[in-house]
């Protein structure tokens, strides 16, 4: 396969998974590392992906928003790892706040197990699925002017979240970077989403490994607003090291198309039992214990009084 095709189809990789790894291409093609790396200087210097430790990830423009329905296919098993591992932090009769994204769509399916429970979501889509498929259960929805992603926001939804406090947010992102924090194509999400974080007594990130190194035009925080964050094991050891420092404690969900990584960061402790990777940082005692779903009520002040 001459260098031109072999880049073409490492374009088509990229744009399927959001992410490629030098070591998977050179198995892939059949090549070696450095030429894999060569290819994706070629196509960097196109334009058409950012390279990253070990790989490269798409080279997405800052203001563009992919639609609800554009999004919802992709990446579907890590999204379903991410949602597993999330569920677990839920304890019996908590507030749940849930933002736009199809991450926290794939979490909004699983949260009805836990009983007693109230969601308090901006996600139209969200909402007319949870309200279909289980119309009992306790919901709130903000109202709003909804974007391209399904989230509703604006002045009519900010308003909504003030009222309101709660016990745990599960905050979707479109990407998250080092320098840029948690980012959103979307200036009015990124400004409602604030909001989210304002009331909540716990944030948890929820996305996959191809938002690591993604930058929305608007940001929504910095890293450190994560008390936890849930990725999946499909991301790459730089990603790790920088979120294990920037978030209060990072999750790695299982994924069925990754394995075990074999460089191993000392923070990490395995759970037996599910098969997740915790990589912790101290930070204050926001976290009382790793894999204890119960929520302290002294474990985190009110974020709204910032």
């Amino acid at each position: 396969m001459i260098p031109s095709q072999r880049q073409s189809r490492i374009t088509e990789e990229i744009k399927r998974h959001g992410a490629v790894r030098v070591a998977e291409l050179a198995d892939l093609f059949d090549v070696s590392d450095m030429t894999i790396r060569r290819d994706l200087e070629v196509l960097q210097e196109s334009g058409l992906l950012t390279k990253v430790h070990g790989g490269a990830v798409t080279s997405g423009r800052s203001a563009e928003e992919p639609g609800f329905d554009a999004k919802l296919t992709q990446n579907a098993f890590e999204k379903a790892a991410i949602a597993d591992a999330a569920v677990a932090l839920v304890p019996p009769g908590a507030s749940v706040a849930i933002s736009g994204g199809t991450t926290t769509w794939a979490l909004a399916q699983r949260l009805p197990v836990v009983p007693r429970i109230t969601v308090v979501t901006n996600s139209l889509s969200l909402a007319v699925a949870l309200h279909r498929d289980h119309p009992h259960l306790p919901m709130i929805l903000t109202g709003g002017i909804p974007t391209p992603s399904g989230a509703l926001v604006g002045m009519v939804a900010e308003d909504a979240i003030r009222s309101l406090y709660v016990d745990i947010l599960f905050l979707g992102v479109h990407g998250m970077d080092p320098e840029a924090g948690f980012t959103t194509p979307n200036l009015a999400e990124a400004q409602t989403n604030r909001t989210l974080l304002s009331c909540a007594r716990r944030t948890v990130v929820v996305a996959d490994h191809t938002k690591w190194r993604t930058i929305g035009m608007a940001r929504i925080a910095p890293l450190s607003a994560a008390d936890v964050l849930i990725c999946d094991e499909g991301l790459v050891e730089e990603g790790r090291r920088a979120l294990s420092d920037g978030v209060g404690e990072l999750i790695l969900a299982p994924s069925p198309s990754t394995h075990q990584p074999s460089v191993k960061v000392d923070e990490r402790e395995s759970d037996s039992s599910s098969g997740m990777s915790f990589l912790k940082k101290a930070k204050g005692n926001q976290i009382s214990s790793e894999g204890d779903p119960t929520l302290d009520a002294s474990s985190k002040n009110t974020r709204r009084s910032k």
